[in-house]
């Protein structure tokens, strides 16, 4: 499959220090930061430094080393937030992709919520 990635999103403007953010934490392959609307006490947007449209692209393209610190960077936030289930009361992570998906911002990113009760996350 083919993904064309759009340069010019916030995401990548952010990256090349265009827009200033309020990072959480920044490691080689990986940056993550508050969002600006935040729909929980914790929400955190964690995005690789590499030009991935969606999860699967990341899945697929990304080194191993970018997919490691990528997946290492998410938990350690998730410790030091202190949300994970043995410490808190757990989180919610969410990632679109396209469309149906309501993608917004055509970069990979999670979304880390938690700090209240999130409800389900569909109802049909």
């Amino acid at each position: 499959m083919s993904y064309t990635y759009d340069d010019q999103n916030i995401f990548a403007k952010i990256l090349r220090g265009e827009i200033p953010n309020g990072t959480v934490k920044e490691t080689e392959h990986t940056l993550a930061f508050n969002d600006i609307q935040p729909q929980a006490p914790h929400h955190v947007l964690v995005i690789p430094k590499g030009a991935y449209v969606t999860a699967d692209h990341f899945a697929a393209s990304a080194s191993d080393a970018e997919i490691a610190d990528f997946w290492r960077c998410f938990g350690t936030i998730c410790g030091e937030l202190g949300v994970t289930p043995d410490q808190g009361d757990g989180y919610r992570i969410i990632s679109n992709a396209g469309q149906n998906g309501v993608q917004d911002v055509p970069h990979f990113h999670l979304h880390i919520l938690a700090g209240r009760p999130l409800g389900r996350m569909l109802n049909s």
